[in-house]
Formats: structure tokens, C-alpha cells, sequence
């Protein structure tokens, strides 16, 4: 006769331990216990976002876990199901439920209380519902991040659904139809315009401001806008060789309002001007990348010789390219390299961006790289110099058989091409 008793207390005592079988709210959260009720709301709304199955068409899990976070949301959200959840775990909140003191939300209606419009992403879902204003920004990146790719973080301030009371603007959630205008919104005035004559204007209630609603206790975050400003952190996701000007576009993530769907949040990325950065921690940042120049899917750079290493050949050059492998430059000795030389390496210049081409697999092509030579010549001869220097242009003229014009040390007409070769 004891058996049945002691295995209900067993089982009694086993309850907590059995209800975190299914996935820890906290944990799917990503908080902890002591969580405040507003980093509850902020879990809420990042993670609401990333998991929306119209941000991952086609994958169940993310449909499925976007479903859990509502359900965490929903446990956590209120005191008395958050002290249930904390005290049997999700075998009493089942229980909860089940004698009817709860009732279960749709993820997509919550999801609609905190961020506006109807529960979903994208254009076209639900034709009526008006369309928010697009933000724009822009953000400066130096050139080896358009050469190698990147994903960089960055924060901007904009309009949120106010979490606290998501939205409503009441501090205990009730908004009452006004009574000044029955709810509409616009109220009729009368006026006699002339003896026996009326005219009857329409006009913005100035009872609720045309809303059609009133509230007694407003909330004391956002005293009854029902909006407020807050800093939202992002990631935006260089590809290799993306053209300067290029807008990345994150899908309804600008200024949000409870009676509309968000717009869309465009950030144009542009090449930051080069500049040495010496004391950066990022090796790359301290290559020779800070002094190549870009040009569609070319780039540019220019070598300076001296006279001697242009004249007599014999010199090596390491450039160290913006993704930190080197590129050499070589002359033999005897191999002159002209001022304004333009050197053409095939293969060393900016990744071909391709708009829908550049997934997994996808082999990258390179542009060029174009080296120009330019050669310093001393500020003055010495006359022992100028001699030496003298006596082996003689040599060299005398061989190529060159002759010199007295007054402007130019070729002589006679030997110069009859033609413009050009």
C-alpha cells in the first residue's frame, strides 16, 4: 500500500529534473536566470529577427526554433509563468496550461506587437499595409577589405517598437476607442457660413490626434509614443572585389512604428582614403597595401628607381600585396627601365566581382596589376662625375650612332622619324 505513495512522491520530486528535457528557456535565450525583463525583450527581438523563417526560406529548423523563442518569450515574459517555469520547468507550465490559466500566443502576432507591420519580412507580403521610410548610411572601408572581403560590425541609432509596451504606449496595456470621435480618427464640425446656410469640415480629432485611440496610463519608457530611440548593432559582409559605391541591404531593419512594416536599411560602402596605420595590431594593415590605387577590377602602383638601378638593371623588389603574399619585381643587370615605364602583371589585380556568381565553388578571376617606374635623378652632378658621365654617353652615342643637336643636346632632325609614329 505504500508503493502508489512513495512513487508519486518520486515522482513528485523528479518533476523539475524531467521538465528541462526539452530546451532550457534561458539557454535558447541566450541569458541568464536573474535576466531583467528588458534583456528579455532585447533576446527577443535579436534573435526573433534571425530566426524568421521569411529571413530563412526554406529552413525548417529556423522555422521551428523561431516558434521556441516565441514560447520562451511568452514563458518568460509574464511573472507568473516565468515563476512557474523557474520553480517545475516546462511540465508546469504544460500543466498551467492545461487548467486554462494560459493561453498560447502566435509567434507571428508577437512578433507584429514588437516591430509593426504584420509579422512578416519582405515587400509585397500583405498588400495594404503601409510601407515605413527607407534609412541609409555608409561606411568607409580601406582597400584590402574589398581586395580579401570582410565582415565588420557597426552600430547605428534608430526608431523601435518600445519593448515595454510593445507598442501600445499603455503602461498596463489598455488603449481605449476615443470617445471625442467614436474611434474614427477625424471629427465633423459645423459651420453657418451664412444665414441659413452650413458647411461641414472634417477635421483631425484633436481629442487623440486623429489616432482613433486614448490612453489613460501612458507607459513611463516611452510615454505614450509607443516608440523609442535605441542603438542597434549589425555586421555587414564585404564579398571580394565589390565595386566602391556598392549598397548592401538588410531587409526591413529601418526606423520601426507599430503601424507600419518596417523599410529597408541601406548602408553604401566606400573606400576609405589609404593612410598609414603603424600602430594597428592587424599585420595586414602595415603592408605596402596602403599605397596601391584602384581602378574597376585593376590595380595600381608605382616603383621608384634610382638612376643607377634604371640605367644598369641588377635590382629586386618584394611588394607585399593586400592579402600579405609578395609579388617580385626583377631587371638583370644591363636591362634599362625607361621613366614612365607601365610594367603589366596579368593576374595580381582587384578579385572580378560577379553579382550572382561568387558562392562556394566559385573560381575567382583577377585583374591586372600595372606597375609605373619612376626614376629619381640626382639634384646636381659633381664635375668628376659629369666627366665620367660624359665620357660613357660619348661611348654609347658613337655606338648607336647618334647625332646631337648643338644648341638642344636633341637628336638631329635629319635622323629623326619622318612621321608621327603615334
Amino acid at each position: 500500500m505504500l508503493l502508489p505513495s512513495w512513487t508519486a512522491l518520486l515522482l513528485m520530486s523528479m518533476l523539475p529534473l524531467l521538465a528541462w528535457c526539452a530546451e532550457d528557456y534561458y539557454k535558447l535565450l541566450g541569458l541568464d536566470r536573474d535576466a531583467s525583463d528588458r534583456d528579455i525583450k532585447k533576446a527577443y527581438r535579436r534573435l526573433s529577427k534571425q530566426y524568421h523563417p521569411d529571413k530563412n526560406p526554406g529552413d525548417q529548423s529556423a522555422a521551428d526554433r523561431f516558434v521556441l523563442i516565441a514560447e520562451a518569450y511568452d514563458a518568460l515574459s509574464n511573472e507568473e509563468t516565468r515563476r512557474i517555469y523557474d520553480q517545475y520547468g516546462h511540465e508546469g507550465l504544460k500543466q498551467h496550461k492545461q487548467g486554462g490559466r494560459a493561453q498560447a500566443h502566435d509567434p507571428f502576432d508577437l512578433f507584429s506587437r514588437f516591430f509593426g507591420g504584420s509579422g512578416h519580412f519582405g515587400h509585397g507580403h500583405h498588400q495594404g499595409k503601409r510601407q515605413g521610410p527607407e534609412k541609409r548610411g555608409a561606411m568607409a572601408l580601406p582597400l584590402r577589405d574589398f581586395y580579401n572581403g570582410a565582415d565588420r560590425d557597426f552600430e547605428i541609432e534608430k526608431q523601435v517598437v518600445c519593448s515595454a509596451c510593445e507598442g501600445s504606449g499603455s503602461k498596463d496595456g489598455t488603449v481605449d476607442t476615443c470617445s471625442a470621435c467614436g474611434g474614427r480618427g477625424m471629427t465633423i464640425q459645423r459651420h453657418n457660413i451664412a444665414p441659413g446656410i452650413f458647411q461641414q469640415v472634417q477635421m483631425q480629432c484633436g481629442a487623440c490626434g486623429g489616432k482613433g485611440k486614448t490612453i489613460r496610463h501612458p507607459c513611463p519608457v516611452c510615454h505614450g509614443q509607443r516608440v523609442v530611440r535605441e542603438t542597434e548593432k549589425y555586421t555587414l559582409h564585404v564579398e571580394r572585389g565589390i565595386p566602391r559605391g556598392t549598397e548592401v541591404r538588410f531587409e526591413q531593419e529601418a526606423d520601426e512604428h507599430p503601424d507600419w512594416e518596417a523599410g529597408d536599411l541601406i548602408i553604401e560602402v566606400q573606400e576609405a582614403e589609404p593612410h598609414l596605420e603603424e600602430h594597428s595590431d592587424d599585420p595586414l594593415a602595415r603592408t605596402d597595401g596602403t599605397f596601391f590605387r584602384r581602378r574597376g577590377r585593376d590595380l595600381f602602383w608605382r616603383e621608384v628607381l634610382s638612376l643607377r638601378e634604371a640605367w644598369m638593371g641588377d635590382w629586386t623588389r618584394n611588394i607585399t600585396h593586400l592579402d600579405g603574399h609578395v609579388v617580385k619585381l626583377h631587371r638583370p643587370r644591363g636591362q634599362v627601365v625607361q621613366p614612365g615605364m607601365v610594367e603589366v602583371i596579368e593576374g595580381e589585380g582587384m578579385p572580378v566581382w560577379h553579382r550572382h556568381s561568387n558562392g562556394p565553388g566559385h573560381e575567382l578571376e583577377f585583374g591586372k596589376l600595372h606597375i609605373e617606374y619612376v626614376v629619381v635623378l640626382p639634384d646636381q652632378m659633381e664635375s668628376g662625375m659629369e666627366k665620367e658621365f660624359w665620357a660613357v654617353w660619348e661611348k654609347w652615342r658613337a655606338k648607336k650612332g647618334v647625332d646631337l643637336q648643338k644648341e638642344f643636346g636633341r637628336p638631329d632632325p635629319a635622323d629623326a622619324p619622318t612621321r608621327d609614329e603615334l
